[in-house]
């Protein structure tokens, strides 16, 4: 087992992310997990859980692990593990991750970012005549790189690969291939949750019937292409994703009486915010599903069956959902802000909630401008079958010398 991955939050593109590599691994890598559950505590504590439960082995040459572990605790309450190369991947930058209420920042989280990819004087400059970053003050940034929106840009140095934020990585390696996506015409599509995996979300147990799609009325209903636009907002049900947002501009659609539905799929937690049980009520019929699904081959399907896929986001770096969704045939609309305008040409990003809400209108009044179009962008570079052998390379490195 030559490479060891850790895991402090084992759940969403966190899992998706390491079970991806465990399963290219196979038998060259081992992988520690804690669940996915209470971020902030898993955050603080998840070094002093690591140091007691990954037992020592003179196999381990690199250690990859995600942003959530302060890795600069677990090296030091573990001297043997800090010898090893070092992979770090920041799915979110703590440090300008938005704050949901009117309170002070609490500045350890992004502390423990930074302290996980600080180093000291000899290496930085060894980064500098290897790879090319020019020093800003006491910061290092790559050359070119227009701030924290370079989310394209492959940063590889001694000790860190970081995504975003404090310093940048390859996008998508948390994407997974589709090939052989089902049409949205031709597949089954399952009208009951007897199948419904153990893992559904507690939180959701009371919408249980919302599990499943309300899809009758339309595989029966009018011609494909006179159907209502039907809208998918398929992300975390939580303040950074700007739900409030995404709702106000259905709201306004629905008080001009124009024909919708709506899709509102990801995943939620223990708190969630108030938005979603009031909007649930006033937009009524207009739903076609409500909640977490399980089953990925049935979020795929609620992606193909749609029409427009929507981003409020407020702080994003990547933004998969978006990704697979336009894999799947949606039109994007996206802000025109954070990681968005590297991935997606200016025709599908808006700058204003009343440019979405005017484009929705139009969409709305003519869907089938929307399932006739054509996506203008390019998805291939962030499948795994384009960035598999990067990473693949990454964790196979020998660790040199110099390093």
């Amino acid at each position: 087992m030559s490479v060891l991955l850790i895991e402090a939050f084992h759940g969403g593109s966190h899992k998706q992310l390491m079970d991806l590599l465990q399963e290219e691994l196979q038998d060259d890598c081992v992988l520690y997990t804690l669940p996915a559950k209470k971020w902030h505590w898993k955050a603080r504590t998840a070094a002093l859980y690591f140091m007691q439960t990954v037992p020592a082995s003179a196999n381990y040459r690199i250690l990859f692990a995600s942003s959530v572990l302060n890795l600069a605790e677990l090296t030091a309450l573990r001297p043997d593990l800090g010898k090893l190369k070092k992979v770090l991947y920041f799915h979110e930058n703590q440090l300008a991750y938005p704050v949901q209420k009117c309170q002070e920042r609490d500045f350890q989280y992004g502390y423990n970012q930074i302290l996980s990819w600080f180093m000291p004087e000899h290496k930085l400059a060894h980064l500098e005549k290897v790879i090319g970053v020019k020093r800003n003050g006491d910061a290092y940034h790559p050359e070119g790189l227009p701030g924290q929106q370079k989310s394209s840009a492959l940063m590889k140095n001694s000790n860190t690969h970081c995504e975003s934020g404090l310093c940048e990585a390859q996008p998508g390696l948390y994407t997974t291939q589709h090939e052989g996506l089902p049409s949205p015409l031709t597949v089954p599509v399952r009208l009951n949750t007897s199948e419904a995996s153990e893992s559904a979300n507690p939180c959701q147990e009371e919408d249980k019937e919302h599990l499943t799609f309300n899809l009758s009325h339309i595989l029966s209903g009018p011609d494909y292409q006179q159907r209502p636009l039907h809208i998918a907002w398929p992300h975390r049900w939580e303040h950074d994703k700007d739900p409030e947002t995404f709702f106000k501009v259905l709201l306004k659609l629905k008080e001009k009486d124009l024909p919708f539905h709506v899709s509102v799929l990801g995943e939620a937690f223990t708190e969630i915010p108030d938005i979603f049980s009031e909007a649930k009520k006033v937009l009524g019929s207009s739903v076609l599903h409500w909640g977490y699904l399980p089953s990925k081959d049935d979020y795929f399907r609620a992606l193909c069956m749609a029409d427009v896929v929507i981003s409020t986001a407020k702080h994003e770096f990547f933004g998969v959902a978006m990704v697979e969704a336009v894999y799947c045939g949606c039109y994007p609309l996206c802000p025109k802000a954070l990681v968005y305008p590297e991935i997606f040409p200016a025709e599908y990003l808006y700058s204003t909630p009343e440019q979405l809400f005017k484009r929705l209108q139009n969409f709305c009044k003519r869907p089938d401008t929307v399932r006739k179009h054509l996506y203008k962008g390019e998805t291939a570079g962030f499948s795994w079958a384009a960035l598999g052998s990067k990473f693949r390379s990454l964790l196979a490195a020998e660790p040199r010398e110099d390093l």
